[in-house]
């Protein structure tokens, strides 16, 4: 029998004890105790930051039978064990009573828990005095705070409420300084990083976990760890997909793998991965699992299209600035973008991490442009893959014409030329994960290049000129030369875009 999958489960107690599949992540938590006391670790969600503080509280409280078979169970000393405070931001009811309440609640509700009373009235005040009543009763408490950005990242479309919330969290937080004859171990996790907001300025001595090299696989699902705990779940998949063992790990490399916090090691994406062997099927399950509504909006405000090629340093990636924020940090923190190298001026070069991410992306980003509904692009750019398969260019032009239909008539006049480029590479772009697709955006001058299996297309778009001109262009840079050697036919297409008619106005194809 098969072991179930934990797909959504963040308690490591109910992993075990249901036997459900677990990762052992044993030996990296075991080297993050034994080598400090206070860390942040900031990740994506849905990427094992709560089970990971959830192993944290089983190890602490002395669990051994849980441990059976895993690394640690013989190189932890389980009869010293510490009381545990776990605060999870994502349990309270902030939005509801509002985080001050809602932080008083949680504490009473762990003061009840080692059958203390709590005599003091503020937020603050209270986690003093739990931490103080709790060391002195059982000994140096270990602190574990889960999502503690929770209350900011949900109100970012309501500044006052994101700053409000800012305020009570930077309080609240406070206590932990003068706390440490009472801390045995503290590590607090989120997605982002605010140090503009300076919540935890007070904390000189939390250690940022985020890109150090004892935590890069702390969480996700190396390319070992696949191939050895997933080994009993590959013949289904292989059935079902009608797939060879190698064939699908290439696959799942390219769709779920591609993450990293140090450009050397990449790691699976977990709840995808899980989610996968539970269905058998290649999906965006963990796009699908939390839409990132304000991303695009923040990238359309930008006017970033395109995030292949964006480089920042180290401080950049933790600068999440509340009154305006930064997208590249957004989008690393967030997990739609990672590390893919470190240059000799430590900048780093972001790119989107593998094709769940950059599909789902492309598919939003065109909805945002084009003022169309999400669920709309797929099928459109499965339409447009299908004519060209079929060699049908009247319909790729009326699908391109269909593309600029909803856009208000009075931004795109006023954004033509922004919109122009933009939406021509992004379907492009999105279209490159159906068919062997190139699109390059140069100061202005769009290429693209359609492979089929019986056709290259090379196209040519011009804004307010012409079509000739387009085709003229390709010919006399000579842009099929560089496919000269491939058997397929060349079919070179130029087409010109009107701003005023903001539409196709021109195209003329001609074979090479």
């Amino acid at each position: 029998m098969l072991q179930k999958l934990p797909v959504g489960i963040q308690t490591f107690e109910e992993i075990i004890g249901k036997d459900y599949l677990y990762i052992d992540k044993t030996e990296a938590i075991h080297r993050l105790i034994a080598s400090g006391k206070y860390y942040f670790l900031s990740r994506p969600r849905r990427f094992g930051k709560s089970l990971t503080l959830s192993t944290l509280n089983a190890i602490f409280s002395g669990k051994r039978d849980l441990f059976k078979g895993l690394w640690i169970e013989n190189r932890w000393d389980w009869g010293k064990t510490h009381p545990v405070i776990h605060l999870q931001l994502s349990k309270l009811d902030y939005q509801g009573v509002g985080l001050e309440m809602a932080l008083q609640q949680g504490l009473h509700v762990v003061a009840s828990h080692y059958q203390l009373t709590l005599h003091n009235t503020t937020a603050k005040s209270l986690f003093a005095e739990l931490l103080e009543s709790i060391a002195k009763q059982y000994g140096t408490a270990v602190l574990l705070i889960d999502e503690y950005d929770k209350p900011l990242i949900d109100y970012l479309d309501d500044i006052p409420q994101v700053k409000a919330n800012q305020q009570v969290m930077k309080s609240f937080y406070s206590v932990i300084k003068d706390s440490d004859p009472y801390l045995e171990f503290l590590l607090i996790t989120g997605v982002s990083k605010f140090s503009k907001v300076s919540i935890f300025s007070d904390l000189n001595n939390l250690y940022d976990l985020t890109l150090d090299h004892k935590a890069v696989t702390l969480t996700g699902y190396t390319q070992a760890e696949l191939e050895h705990y997933f080994v009993p779940y590959f013949p289904a998949a292989e059935q079902r997909l009608k797939l060879s063992r190698a064939e699908l790990l290439a696959m799942l490399r390219r769709w779920y793998n591609g993450y990293s916090w140090d450009t050397e090691n990449f790691v699976y994406n977990p709840y995808s991965i899980l989610s996968f062997f539970s269905a058998n099927a290649f999906r965006n399950f963990w796009f699908e699992s939390g839409t990132p509504t304000f991303l695009p909006k923040l990238m359309r405000r930008d006017g970033v299209y395109q995030v292949n090629e964006m480089e920042v340093d180290e401080l950049a990636l933790g600068n999440y600035d509340l009154e305006r924020l930064q997208l590249a940090p957004v989008l690393f923190q967030t997990g739609y973008l990672t590390l893919k190298s470190r240059d000799e001026y430590g900048l780093y070069h972001l790119d989107y991490p593998n094709r769940e991410v950059q599909a789902s992306m492309s598919m939003y980003l065109l909805a945002e442009w084009a003022h169309e509904e999400p669920a709309n692009t797929t099928p459109l750019v499965v339409k447009l893959h299908k004519s060209f398969l079929n060699n049908d260019l009247p319909t790729v032009i009326d699908i391109i014409k269909s593309i600029f239909k909803k856009i208000p008539s009075q931004i795109f006049i006023k954004e033509a030329e922004a919109y122009y480029h933009s939406l021509i590479y992004l379907v492009f772009f999105y279209l490159g994960q159906y068919t062997e697709a190139e699109v390059s955006d140069n100061t202005g001058r769009i290429d693209c290049v359609v492979k089929t299996p019986t056709h290259i297309y090379i196209i040519e778009f011009k804004l307010n000129k012409s079509a000739k001109a387009a085709l003229k262009q390709i010919k006399d840079k000579d842009y099929a030369g560089a496919y000269r050697t491939d058997p397929r036919p060349k079919i070179l297409l130029g087409v010109n875009f009107s701003s005023k008619a903001k539409t196709v106005d021109d195209w003329i194809t001609e074979n090479a």
